[in-house]
């Protein structure tokens, strides 16, 4: 009897979506704007990105597929703040 090769699915690679430091937007701005972006942040999350990128020069808003990834930090872009992708390895 012979058995159907195995199907082995890899999983996608994950991206970091990452927001930098921003000396211009308040910070009401930002966490108001992160929450609107990616609606999966709560308040508390998006202050502590915020926070992050303050106190650190960069903070991980969210790790997520590729298609998902660039649509959050180009939306981010689109409303006035610095983000960038990079793989999450």
């Amino acid at each position: 009897m012979e058995k159907a090769p195995e199907r082995v699915r890899k999983p996608s690679p994950r991206y970091k979506v990452l927001l930098h430091n921003d000396p211009v937007n308040t910070m009401e701005y930002v966490v108001g704007t992160l929450r609107q972006v990616v609606p999966s942040l709560s308040e508390q999350d998006a202050i502590a990105v915020m926070l992050e990128a303050h106190n650190t020069g960069v903070g991980l808003v969210i790790v997520c597929d590729i298609e998902p990834a660039e649509f959050y930090s180009e939306t981010l872009k689109a409303k006035g703040l610095t983000s960038t992708i990079e793989p999450e390895s």
